[in-house]
């Protein structure tokens, strides 16, 4: 029997892998319960990702599209005269407000960096790709601030379980946000 042409199994693998590690954490990912969660062969996950942290990186990348598209795609940034604040504010609410296991897995992934040198690169494209959009209404070292900033604000809620203020997020970013001249 030949082998069969799946052009969507590498896509199916970080899916699965996603999946995983959204259900038992990182620590229960391995090359084995990817390829059981997306019925692959074994040496199909082996076959696209080397090691577990290339299907990490794969998987983090992924997982990261979410909000940083949102900021990205955000009117908010191309309106010199929209409150970024409260739009910053109102996606974040909107992010921590939707599917939760979503976003703990996001962070889950983005906090294994601290542990997997090879996550790194990719937290920091998040990051750097972040800020990049949100330089385009202020300088550099402040879009930088705002990502810090709302690190922290969505770090604080999914560790506390504490809702989510959007009235504070919007004061304590628009604090950082330079005042237009008059």
């Amino acid at each position: 029997m030949g082998r069969r042409y799946d052009p969507d199994r590498r896509q199916r693998i970080i899916d699965a892998a996603i999946r995983v590690v959204g259900r038992s954490g990182i620590a229960g990912l391995s090359h084995r319960t990817v390829a059981a969660e997306a019925d692959v062969p074994l040496g199909s996950t082996t076959y696209h990702f080397a090691s577990l942290d290339e299907l990490l990186v794969a998987a983090l990348r992924q997982a990261n599209e979410g909000f940083a598209a949102a900021v990205r795609e955000s009117g908010a940034l191309v309106d010199p005269g929209s409150d970024l604040a409260r739009e910053l504010a109102r996606l974040m609410g909107e992010w921590l407000g939707g599917e939760r296991t979503g976003v703990e897995l996001e962070y889950e992934l983005y906090l294994a960096a601290l542990r997997r040198p090879a996550l790194r690169p990719v937290a920091a494209e998040w990051a750097d790709g972040v800020a990049e959009s949100l330089a385009r209404r202020s300088d550099p070292a402040t879009a930088r601030a705002l990502v810090a900033l709302m690190d922290g604000i969505c770090l604080q809620v999914l560790l506390t379980d504490a809702p989510y203020d959007e009235d504070y997020a919007r004061e304590m970013l628009d604090r950082i946000l330079p005042r237009p001249t008059p």
